[in-house]
């Protein structure tokens, strides 16, 4: 399901181009307060990062709230499972039935041919090889229906199965609760890798947070004006600027000491 896993669930994907969106725009600013000293630069990105970083673990958290319910159904005699959408919690379950976002999945799946494989197998087949959670909602019926019996009351998935490829059980809620349950997997996967991205921006936070108190020290050292020093590493200037101050004086103190001691010895100076 190449085509549907990348266009099917953009609700999963639409808010991690945002964070990534927002963490290039912020790590631009940090990177021109920490290089050119610019406290109140500095100031925007980390306010900005502390705001990212509870955006993402609520984010993270909800993540996992979310994706605590669902799993498959073992089946009598068979390697695959079956999904049922009551097992989904409410919130996944509102959006799948939304129809307009049900449409653009059912085009997704249809565009991926998923199906196109499964719907040639043999009883044999079904009964000895797995199944992803969407072909076993999407491509079959419910293996509870009977259809040799017309007197039985059934799953309401049963009436909705069809042969024809274009239909399928593409409107069953086993095909919803399959999509659910690839869903339901991946951003599994995502919760695990926003708490990995959590610990990372914490620790940057932790050096911006250093590189600000370094930048407000340097503006304290040199305020306003001429006096201020627009250099990487004002810091430096400063000492330096000291050690040569000191050296100097040293040195005509020396040459004073020494003119002093030619002079009391009756010797001549060149100048």
């Amino acid at each position: 399901m190449a085509k549907s896993s990348t266009t099917c669930e953009s609700f999963l994907q639409k808010p991690l181009l945002v964070v990534g969106f927002i963490i290039l725009i912020v790590s631009l600013a940090g990177f021109i307060g920490a290089c050119c000293h610019v406290a109140w630069a500095l100031w925007v990105y980390l306010v900005i990062m502390l705001l990212l970083i509870v955006t993402l673990m609520a984010l993270t958290v909800f993540g996992f709230v979310v994706t605590s319910r669902g799993g498959g159904a073992v089946v009598a005699g068979r390697v695959y499972r079956e999904y049922h959408l009551d097992n989904y919690s409410p919130w996944l379950r509102k959006r799948i039935k939304d129809p307009h976002y049900w449409m653009t999945v059912k085009s997704c799946i249809l565009g991926s041919k998923t199906c196109a494989k499964v719907v040639s197998w043999t009883p044999y087949d079904y009964s000895t090889k797995d199944l992803s959670p969407i072909q076993s909602g999407c491509c079959k019926p419910p293996t509870s229906c009977n259809y040799a019996s017309t007197m039985v009351a059934q799953e309401s998935d049963c009436y909705k199965w069809n042969n024809d490829p274009n239909i399928l059980c593409y409107d069953c809620d086993s095909c919803k609760a399959g999509v659910l349950e690839d869903i339901r997997r991946k951003w599994h996967k995502i919760s695990i890798l926003n708490i990995v991205m959590l610990v990372v921006l914490i620790g940057i936070y932790s050096i911006g947070c250093c590189a600000f108190q370094n930048a407000k020290r340097t503006e304290s050292y040199y305020p306003y004006g001429e006096n201020r020093m627009h250099k990487s590493r004002p810091r430096w200037d400063h000492h330096w600027r000291g050690w040569r101050v000191r050296g100097r004086l040293i040195e005509e103190k020396n040459t004073a000491q020494l003119h002093s001691y030619v002079t009391e010895r009756g010797f001549a100076v060149l100048t």
